[in-house]
């Protein structure tokens, strides 16, 4: 018998496309490119601040005080004769350190808290959502002010106050994503399977919602910064003589007609650093998140 040869257009293999789209290049955005490279020099500056400066930050000599720009002194002196580029790049770990710790933390517990609501449902939910919509009532900034000054100066306030006024924003998307989520075919295949909630949590709803929650944090991110600032600005945050650049913006704010560098110096610091910032997540949000 003659063989037949087939008139119908060969479908290729999904896998194959799949593997195929896996390896296709993708385009780099240029701003989030340049956002994530002037993240990381600022980060390695101060991470390397002792090999790039050799001058102590809390070092005062009444001798040298607000002195200009010079080689021995890059940005100057402040009015204690400390060195303005010591400072900057020591006072960069306090402030970079500061909003990573509070962003994991708000982090962490906004997937118990938003995780545990949505699976649960019902009174769980109903308590846990009343709680978040009374903190998301109050002006984020003004009450962490409160909660700092409650506390008193100090590292340990500050994160606590940042903490306490951002996680109800991060708990809010991820139980509405659990929610969204837990509806799955996938998931209800796990239950009818007999896996145990916390099972299903693990290892099916945090991962369906960390893309949303990565996009959230990398774009509040730069946020957290201006807090951290904002606090240690008015004297609630580090205490002196601890360099943070909040604190520095605050310290030059009475010399900035003679001595503009004492102000501009931290304020472009953190403006960059929160430019840089929202430039990553802007384009982490269009790879995570292109229907957007």
């Amino acid at each position: 018998m003659a063989s037949v040869t087939s008139t119908w257009p060969r479908v290729p293999s999904l896998a194959g496309s799949a593997r195929a789209g896996w390896w296709r290049p993708r385009r780099v955005d240029p701003a989030g490119l340049a956002g994530a490279v002037i993240l990381l020099a600022i980060a390695l500056a101060c991470l390397m601040a002792p090999a790039l400066t050799s001058a102590d930050p809390a070092r005062v000599d009444l001798t040298v005080r607000l002195q200009p720009l010079s080689g021995a002194h890059p940005f100057g002196t402040d009015q204690l004769g400390r060195d303005v580029l010591a400072r900057l790049l020591h006072g960069g770990r306090a402030s970079l350190a500061l909003a990573s710790i509070a962003t994991l933390l708000s982090l962490g517990l906004s997937l118990v808290v938003g995780g545990t609501a949505g699976y649960l449902g019902g009174r769980v939910d109903s308590v846990a959502m009343r709680v978040v919509d009374l903190l998301l009532a109050f002006p984020r900034l003004v009450l962490a002010i409160v909660i700092a000054g409650l506390l008193g100066s100090g590292l340990a306030s500050v994160v606590i106050a940042v903490v306490a006024v951002s996680w109800a924003g991060y708990a809010r998307l991820v139980r509405g994503s659990v929610l969204q989520a837990r509806e799955e075919a996938y998931i209800l295949a796990a239950h009818a399977l007999g896996a145990s909630p916390l099972r299903i949590m693990r290892r099916h709803l945090l991962p369906a919602v960390s893309g949303p929650v990565v996009v959230l944090v990398s774009l509040d991110f730069g946020r957290l910064i201006l807090q951290v600032s904002s606090l240690s600005f008015l004297g609630l945050g580090v205490r002196p003589p601890a360099p943070e650049w909040g604190a520095m913006l605050n310290d030059g704010r009475l010399y900035f007609a003679r001595n503009p560098e004492l102000m501009l110096a931290p304020g472009l610091a953190i403006f960059a650093t929160v430019l840089a910032v929202n430039l990553v997540g802007d384009s982490l949000r269009d790879a995570l998140e292109p229907r957007q």
